[in-house]
């Protein structure tokens, strides 16, 4: 099965937001840290109130987290470093049309419960095509995708969090109710508070 059915898909969602480029991922959290890593980031700041496997990238990348009380609606920014020139968005409830934030990287979602829901996977949309391509390699395991990797000069450092063309091919069927459907409005206690959870008691 070929990967084009992926860039049709990528194609089809960043078109929806508004977004130049879009990298399919096999979920958002790894979305997010392919970003992380490729920034070489060394701190999060996240909300207390948000889905755990976020804040655990601080423990899965050995960096600093930190957090913040933040009332947030649809999506949040993710603080980095202050020296470092990015703008990371966790946009996983988000579901609108046009709503790409110029110069970010905004990471959507795809699992079961979210307005495209396709079980599992995710999107990077960015406005960086260097970006763009950096992170489509390093979800590949490094290569460029539809190429036989055995023929491929590895450089990058890859990772196995590529969407696999049968998803992207459901989100292609999936996408078009999803655009004319209402998406679920998310409320902020639909999330406990992260800091009296006894595996973040000492983060």
């Amino acid at each position: 099965m070929s990967f084009k059915a992926v860039s049709d898909f990528e194609n089809e969602v960043a078109t929806f937001f508004g977004a130049p480029y879009g990298v399919a991922v096999d979920c958002c959290t790894h979305g997010i840290e392919l970003v992380l890593r490729m920034f070489n980031v060394g701190e999060i700041v996240v909300p207390k109130r948000t889905y755990l496997s976020v804040p655990f990238l601080a423990n899965k990348l050995n960096i600093n987290l930190r957090w913040k009380d933040e009332a947030w609606e649809d999506y949040y920014y993710i603080d980095t470093d202050k020296d470092k020139d990015l703008r990371l968005i966790d946009a996983a409830v988000l579901w609108k049309e046009n709503s790409f934030k110029e110069n970010t990287f905004m990471c959507l979602s795809f699992q079961f419960q979210k307005h495209l829901s396709l079980g599992r996977g995710g999107m990077i949309l960015t406005d960086d095509v260097d970006a763009m391509w950096e992170l489509k390699k390093m979800s590949y395991d490094g290569r460029i995708p539809d190429v036989p990797w055995r023929d491929q000069n590895i450089e990058t450092m890859g990772y196995h969090y590529y969407m696999s063309p049968e998803t992207a091919m459901l989100g292609s069927v999936k996408i078009h109710d999803a655009i004319n459907t209402k998406p679920r409005k998310w409320r902020l206690t639909d999330w406990p508070d992260l800091t009296q959870m006894e595996v973040f008691k000492n983060a």
